[in-house]
């Protein structure tokens, strides 16, 4: 008689992404409707760690990531879990070995939670530091009339403020975001935004400035220079940000919770941030 009992969940260390796994993180992100990108995986295999559940096929059925981010603070992200398989203990088992990882470099663990991934991550004593909401805004047809708002910018320019707004530093982070060749840096007046390309539409973030009404207007020009999907993931507590986003037809898709363990989470002056990177990279 076969036994019955559950076997332990087998959480694999990628050492290197090769074409064959990236090829099936690529479609177990396009499964879970999230909009990371090839160049995205990267950034964890490189600077973080990529870590992977594979059914009986040597297929990729689970994913986790952890990005160190300056010496005081890592992001757990891209727990991801293909639909068939979901409900078998798989995403928790991913989450568990990314936050034992964390735990033994001595940082702090933080990351972005849907509204399931809250009810998780309280199981382990997480706690909700701020909320913010991701918007979207669909392609509009026709070529768009208004300039580009682009505009050099240094990489220490641009993270300093990230930096003070977070209260670590991301330097090689940015960088690479910053690098990319369909990448806009964009900068009006006070305020900041990188625009990136993702796998469904181009996210705008992070968007930093000294004041809302700075970057709502930053937003706006980014928005009407573009015809492009646009996604944008902005604290709860802006309502001139609100008020732009309605104007520019983007609407509100889903929440989120930021959430750190234990009392130590870095404490940044985060009035300066008015728009997030991503949940996958804080």
């Amino acid at each position: 008689m076969a036994s019955t009992e559950s076997r332990p969940v087998e959480v694999d260390t990628l050492s290197a992404l090769t074409p064959e796994s990236q090829a099936m993180l690529d479609e177990l992100v396009e499964q879970s409707h999230w909009n990371q990108t090839a160049q995205d995986w990267a950034i964890f295999s490189r600077l973080g760690s990529v870590h992977v559940v594979r059914d009986e096929h040597k297929r990729i059925v689970a994913s986790g990531a952890v990005l160190p981010l300056g010496d005081s603070a890592a992001w757990i992200s891209l727990i991801l879990v293909t639909p068939p398989r979901r409900g078998q203990g798989l995403g928790r088992a991913v989450f568990e070995h990314c936050l034992k990882e964390v735990q033994a470099s001595g940082r702090t663990a933080m990351l972005d939670a849907t509204p399931d991934g809250e009810r998780l991550y309280r199981q382990y004593s997480f706690a909700a530091l701020w909320r913010f909401t991701r918007w979207h805004r669909a392609g509009v047809g026709g070529a768009q009339t208004g300039a580009r708002p682009h505009a050099p910018i240094a990489l220490e320019t641009i993270a300093a403020l990230d930096g003070q707004a977070l209260g670590f530093a991301r330097h090689a982070l940015l960088a690479d975001l910053m690098a990319r060749e369909d990448t806009d840096v964009v900068r009006h007046a006070e305020a900041m935004a990188i625009v990136r390309a993702g796998r469904v539409a181009r996210h705008i973030g992070p968007l930093l400035a000294s004041n809302e009404q700075a970057a709502a207007q930053l937003l706006g020009d980014i928005a009407s220079s573009t015809a492009d999907a646009l996604f944008i993931d902005v604290p709860d507590d802006r309502p001139l940000m609100r008020d732009a986003l309605c104007a520019a037809g983007f609407a509100p898709q889903r929440g989120f919770a930021r959430m750190a363990l234990g009392d130590a989470a870095p404490q940044g002056m985060t009035a300066f941030m008015h728009a997030v990177a991503g949940p996958e990279f804080g």
